[in-house]
């Protein structure tokens, strides 16, 4: 298990990570999680390296025991508008702004922060090496491969739910063939290459 933060236990530490940043299609989502150190979770740590049955199991584990936790997102057109790093910031910032109980610090994945009201720091590999940011990742993950599902059933043919939306080689022969749908990301070059017409 990993070590919770290195605070006083009488501090409240919020881990936030994010997934959808590489998708070309549908939102980046994060997850703001506060673990309650007297109930620890065994098995946390990116959510990469866990399979589909795990995230899912630790997933209700930490929505069953966290002091609190939220999810926030940010949407294709806002990707489109401000860019996927301002995007991810922005998803960020609303999981945040949602947990019911206000933390004391704030530990974030990656190197850079998000507009917080309390202070904070950007771990890289942090889904790694903390556990709230693990917690975190595997709630983020989940809420977005569950996003991908539904996108599947409303555009059929893509295979949303098989790839998640990354540009693997099956999505990129379903754009070919289909089109982009309103939920792809326009300003990223496989999408602009399908709308200009370039193959």
């Amino acid at each position: 298990m990993l070590p919770a933060a290195s605070f006083d236990k009488s501090h409240l530490i919020a881990g936030i990570d994010e997934v959808g940043r590489g998708c070309i299609v549908g939102p980046v989502m994060a997850a703001a999680v506060i673990l309650d150190p007297a109930k620890p979770i065994e098995g946390l740590t990116d959510s990469k390296k866990l399979s589909e049955k795990k995230r899912l199991l630790l997933a209700e584990q930490i929505k069953a025991t966290a002091i609190c936790w939220a999810v926030g997102r940010a949407e294709a057109s806002e990707i489109d508008r401000i860019n996927i790093l301002q995007a991810t910031l922005v998803a960020m910032q609303r999981a945040y702004s949602q947990l019911t109980t206000r933390p004391d610090f704030v530990r974030v994945d990656g190197n850079r922060l998000p507009i917080l009201d309390c202070p904070a720091e950007a771990i890289v590999q942090g889904d790694l090496l903390v556990a709230e940011i693990s917690a975190a990742s595997i709630l983020a993950k989940v809420s977005r491969d569950l996003e991908m599902q539904v996108l599947d059933r409303l555009y059929p043919g893509y295979q949303f739910a098989v790839h998640k939306g990354y540009p693997t080689r099956l999505h990129l022969q379903a754009l070919q063939q289909l089109g982009a749908t309103p939920q792809h990301r326009q300003s990223f070059a496989p999408i602009k290459k399908i709308l200009m017409g370039l193959s």
